[in-house]
């Protein structure tokens, strides 16, 4: 895939913060993320700090073969209603976004050619990629993109996620689109009218549920019965718990050029991490898409590559503030108090991570805020307890059955139960768990990464969104959070985060343990496979020898 490369003048806002990275006053990953959000290439905004951008790694490949990737294979109807990665790395085969997030934390056009951000954060220009072909033969134009922009705005579709990341082009008193908040330029561009400034809005572009669906996908629409895609490959077949296969595209040309591989298969093995190594083992699949942590030395021994990377990717046990008995703040901040995130982190992923604190942004993060560190003390958290009157409450905590994310549940839970909490274990299978994750009283989910520490705040703890599992609301925290969102000064958006994420942390609402290490495996005959900050896998330019 190759991206076109903006060589518009550089905008006076880019600048300024060109100078502050290099006074350092703001960091790299924060500049390179503000500068590619105004519309600054990678090329221009490492060029402002000194620095070349980095080559992308390439060889010239072997076309041909059969990728087998052992995954889950679950439905895929609505992209902007998906919640689940796995769901983003099959569709992605002949879906695509407006924009990609990069390693170094800049964003790349896909289905945009280009765009621009004004001064105030409030005019975005976006410049949709001449001569992509959708594989029924129609062209990509601005039309699809305003189509996708209505879909995503449209609060009343249960679960479209999407909604929380294009809230300001929503009109409140309908839960649609504001039509006057976007203007059909011409046929390549579109203009976005924002009621106040918002630095998030090509972040939430990049995120799995915005896949970019054909014109004619509607409400009634599923990408299984009608897969419409732009995208390099075609859906063949989907069998779900089963199998996924898609081919190399046939039906018109791939913007991108042409994939390498002939297919892939996407093979799900079940939730147990054990079947997964039997295939490795057999010789039934090529490579994974995850590999939990006490399984990666039994896949090292055979002979596969192994790679592994530090991530914004964790795991929260949350609890929901709407019930009880979790409706009671002295007993969430007497639950966080006691459970100490280091044991957590050696036993729920053999210590394959990075200590994380209780507010879910990282360090990693370009608003991150230090704050003083949080001290567990299981002595003092079931003191609190018992002087809440909880001494004896029943606390359950439900997680999803069969990896690590079932093994950090377990390990906060023996935390709790040594220091002398009344605490049970639910443990309930895959597709049941994931029909009800956001309702349970008390529960582990595993977050992926985000652009921007405001994203996740956004997305997770904002009152009345799709994916607020806790139930979180807090007028401050809402306040504060849209001031974030309209802030594009480095240091002052810092000085917001750290009040942010002061308000989380001292609700107790989550325990966060850690920030995950991820690692995959595949065999030696195959190249360039990887897995960028998503978990995403783009398999374009994977090849195989043979």
């Amino acid at each position: 895939m190759t991206n076109t490369k903006r060589a518009a003048p550089v905008r006076p806002i880019v600048r300024k913060l060109a100078r502050e990275a290099r006074d350092g006053t703001l960091s790299r990953r924060e500049f390179l993320a503000l500068a590619s959000t105004f519309g600054a290439s990678a090329a221009t905004a490492y060029g402002l700090i000194g620095l070349s951008a980095p080559a992308r790694a390439s060889s010239e490949g072997t076309k041909g073969g059969i990728l087998r990737i052992g995954s889950r294979v679950i439905e895929i109807v609505d992209p902007r209603k998906f919640a689940k990665t796995e769901q983003g790395n099959l569709a992605r085969t002949f879906c695509e976004p407006l924009v990609r997030w990069e390693d170094d934390a800049t964003f790349a056009p896909v289905l945009l050619e280009s765009w621009e951000v004004s001064e105030d954060a409030r005019t975005y220009t976006l410049k949709v990629r001449p001569g992509v072909t959708w594989t029924n033969g129609d062209t990509l134009d601005v039309d699809d993109v305003i189509h996708n922009l209505r879909r995503w705005c449209d609060t009343r579709a249960e679960g479209n996620s999407m909604a929380t990341r294009m809230a300001p082009l929503i009109d409140t008193a309908t839960g649609r689109m504001a039509e006057d908040r976007v203007e059909r330029a011409d046929d390549m561009t579109v203009r976005l009218h924002l009621p106040q400034p918002d630095i998030t809005l090509i972040a939430g572009m990049v995120d799995y549920p915005a896949l970019v669906v054909h014109r004619s996908f509607d409400d009634d629409s599923s990408l299984m019965d009608t897969p419409l895609g732009t995208g390099p490959f075609e859906l063949v077949s989907l069998e779900l718990e089963y199998k996924a296969v898609v081919k190399r595209r046939e039906q018109g040309q791939w913007w991108g050029g042409e994939a390498y591989l002939d297919g892939v298969e996407f093979i799900d093995f079940g939730a147990d991490p054990a079947g997964m190594v039997a295939a490795f083992d057999s010789g039934e699949i090529d490579a994974n898409e995850d590999t939990p942590p006490d399984y990666a030395d039994a896949l090292d021994s055979f002979g596969l590559v192994r790679q592994e990377r530090t991530t914004q990717n964790t795991i929260v046990a949350r609890m929901r503030v709407d019930t009880a008995p979790y409706d009671d703040i002295h007993l969430r901040r007497a639950i966080q108090k006691t459970v100490d995130n280091r044991i957590v982190l050696a036993l729920g992923v053999d210590g394959d991570g990075t200590l994380a604190e209780n507010h879910h942004v990282s360090p990693a993060h370009p608003e991150y805020a230090e704050l003083p560190p949080f001290e567990a003390d299981p002595a003092e958290g079931f003191a609190m307890a018992q002087a809440a009157g909880h001494a004896e409450t029943l606390i359950d905590l439900v997680s999803i059955d069969g990896d690590w994310r079932t093994a950090t549940s377990d390990a906060i839970a023996a935390i709790l139960r040594q220091a002398g909490f009344n605490i049970r274990r639910t443990v309930i299978a895959g597709q049941t768990y994931w029909n009800a994750w956001n309702e349970y009283p008390f529960s582990t989910t595993a977050w992926g990464g985000r652009p921007l520490g405001v994203q996740i705040y956004a997305l997770a703890y904002k009152s009345g969104q799709p994916w607020n599992e806790t139930g979180f609301d807090d007028p401050e925290f809402d306040a504060l959070l849209d001031r974030a969102l309209a802030e594009p000064d480095a240091e002052d958006r810092s000085q917001i985060m750290a009040q942010l994420q002061t308000i989380l942390r001292d609700s107790g609402v989550i325990i966060q343990p850690f920030w995950r290490n991820q690692i995959m495996h595949h065999a030696e005959h195959v190249h360039n496979y990887s897995r960028d900050r998503y978990r995403e896998l783009h398999l374009h330019e994977v090849w195989m020898d043979g």
